[in-house]
């Protein structure tokens, strides 16, 4: 069992940090930056970590030690370098954010050029790092000069001031270093949404950073209530555990949160494949040269339509709601006035435009976040950018609702994800559509035994992180995330990024299960347990089978087909007894016999034993 850090003398803590220091064990983890307007990460803020067995794990541990014994100037150019290191290696895109300790700056410790010369060297632009500077330590009493951050700026990087509001030192850096970025204390942002006098603080800072051109960053975002708050007040960007932990592998690409109308796991039921598409009716479009009278001869001819979509060449520019020409020829001199004009001259531009394999809950989304006050009726269904049809926002709602109450039946009772059904759905729509998309089976090996020796409650725990790792590195808005039962999930990937993600699955989940394992399981890298024939039998410690495949919408007719292939990449993925990705070639279950040889031979497998080492 580790002890707390003030459970060890001061000398022993001095030796551990002088010890990971000459070992260079230092573990950086990224938290991510987030456009809260759009849901993408803009970039990752740089912590580091001491070795996980270690009570100088954390960095509270590291730094204040490193302090009383004169050696944050060595700490904090390793956590640099380790931390530039890494991201290159993992090259998640977006700015990286680096603390600096503004205790430093200016004084003859301060190394000029090392971070510039490294990052020539690791080939990272300069553009993409922002030099954070935190209050922590206040910069009169450490000799903080404007030459100091000068000499970076000269260089080519940004600066950010942390800990905005927390004392009188930050709002000084702030008058005095004009940074790009300020990031407000997360003091301010916890319950935002119940404090006034919070809100009024925020708006303040809001309003003096836009006459200076810096952009706020809200730090400490726990809940959504406090999203949906910082974005009425104007504040774009955030980082809290409510958007992504600091974890050693950045987030990949658009982070997903929810609204305030549905949890995680019900926005992801609801993503299994609706389409916009599925909205459709059939709605004649005009021209937007035909006359108004002749719009108005298209409207009797079709009473039940509301509103006609006006198109030019074959592209819309709007619509023509039969309210409106109602209104109009109702007046004295309406009809006379307008009957022989182009229909462009009434029309409406004030309409939603969506591509008909656009999500339902991203539609949804859509359409709330229009400018205007009034939600809007209409949709117009479009096809590479082309009128396809009309769409309407009782439908959306009305659909919404049923897959919410359809969806809940299904989803697995120990993640809540998306189950049998909805996947079953989702696969489906994606073959009718004829879209491209990878498919990834995810199964756990060595888990029967690891039930055997620690019960089903560990079982279910580490089920529960499975889960928790798909979303966190698969957790695209197009991607889709389903629990088929037990130890059995699917990813269908529409990101290209689909084999990076899996293989830093695999590397995370065999570094994160090592901590389910006693000390004693962990030195012999396995258990002992009862096989299926009831001998006694060694098993390695759990392992990570993941198949893909790629289906072909043109060959594959169902998801019974789909499910066949990845069921038989994932038995293949399965013959390894430590973690494994195999990416079969093979794009349907009906091939001739030359074909299936052919696509055999050309199956390609990434296979990585696990090793006695956190990855």
């Amino acid at each position: 069992m580790l002890l707390a850090t003030d459970e060890v003398d001061a000398e022993t803590r001095r030796k551990l940090l002088l010890d990971i220091l000459e070992k260079k064990s230092l573990y950086p983890h990224f938290q991510p930056i987030v456009d809260l307007k759009k849901n993408d990460v803009i970039g990752h803020e740089a912590l580091i970590r001491g070795p996980v067995d270690s009570v100088m794990r954390s960095p509270g541990a590291l730094f204040q030690t490193a302090i009383e014994n004169d050696l944050l100037h060595s700490l904090e150019l390793l956590s640099r370098r380790r931390s530039l290191e890494r991201f290159a290696e993992l090259k998640p895109g977006g700015k990286l954010f680096l603390n600096i300790s503004a205790s430093l700056l200016g004084t003859p410790e301060h190394t000029e050029g090392f971070t510039a010369e490294l990052l020539q060297k690791l080939g990272i632009s300069i553009e993409d790092i922002v030099i954070e500077l935190s209050e922590q330590h206040p910069f009169d009493k450490y000799g903080l000069t404007n030459s100091a951050v000068e000499y970076y700026r000269n260089e080519g990087f940004q600066v950010a001031v942390d800990d905005l509001g927390t004392g009188y030192s930050g709002l000084k850096l702030w008058s005095e270093l004009n940074p790009e970025y300020v990031k407000i204390d997360r003091h301010f942002v916890s319950y935002i949404d119940t404090d006034p006098v919070k809100r009024e603080f925020v708006r303040a800072i809001y309003n003096i950073s836009h006459t200076m051109g810096c952009k706020v960053i809200a730090e400490g975002i726990e809940r959504q209530e406090e999203v949906a708050t910082l974005l009425e007040l104007g504040i774009s960007i955030g980082q809290g555990f409510y958007l992504g932990y600091p974890n050693p592998e950045p987030a990949l690409c658009s982070l997903v949160f929810c609204d305030s109308s549905s949890s995680n796991n019900e926005k992801a039921l609801l993503e299994h494949g609706e389409m916009a598409v599925s909205l459709l009716r059939q709605a004649p479009a005009v021209s937007a040269d035909d006359s108004v009278l002749f719009v108005s001869e298209q409207f009797q001819a079709n009473p039940e339509l509301s509103a006609l979509p006006v198109i030019r060449e074959g592209v819309p520019l709007g619509v023509v709601k039969k309210s409106d020409l109602l209104e109009l020829f109702s007046t004295q001199y309406g009809r006379a006035l307008y009957e022989k004009k182009p229909v462009s001259r009434i029309m409406s531009k004030d309409v939603l435009l969506v591509d008909r394999e656009l999500s339902l809950v991203e539609v949804s989304r859509l359409v709330t976040d229009q400018e205007n006050s009034a939600l809007q009726q209409d949709i117009i269904i479009t096809q590479d950018d082309c009128y396809f049809g009309m769409g309407n926002l009782r439908d959306l709602l009305k659909r919404l609702t049923e897959l919410k109450i359809q969806n809940a039946q299904y989803a697995n009772p120990l993640t809540l994800l998306p189950g049998n059904v909805p996947i079953n759905n989702k696969v489906d729509s994606l073959l009718k559509s004829t879209a491209d998309f990878h498919i990834a089976y995810f199964d756990l090996n060595n888990f029967k035994p690891f039930n055997d020796c620690y019960g089903y409650s560990k079982g279910d725990q580490v089920i529960r992180l499975l889960g928790e790792l798909l979303g966190r590195f698969a957790g695209h808005e197009h991607n889709f995330i389903g629990h088929i039962g037990g130890d059995d999930f699917v990813v269908v990937y529409r990101t290209s990024d689909w084999q990076l993600s899996c293989e830093r699955i695999l590397r995370e989940f065999d570094r994160e299960v090592r901590a389910f394992y006693t000390p004693k399981d962990l030195q012999h890298e396995g258990t002992w347990s009862t096989d299926r024939k009831g001998s006694r039998q060694f098993f390695p410690l759990l392992g990570l089978a993941i198949g893909v495949v790629h289906p072909d919408p043109y060959r594959c007719e169902s998801f019974h087909e789909v499910a066949e292939l990845a069921a038989m990449a994932k038995k293949e993925a399965k013959k390894n007894v430590h973690s494994s990705l195999y990416i079969s070639a093979r794009r349907a279950t009906q091939v001739e016999k030359d074909m299936r040889e052919c696509s055999c031979l050309n199956d390609a497998s990434y296979q990585r034993a696990a090793t006695s080492q956190s990855i």
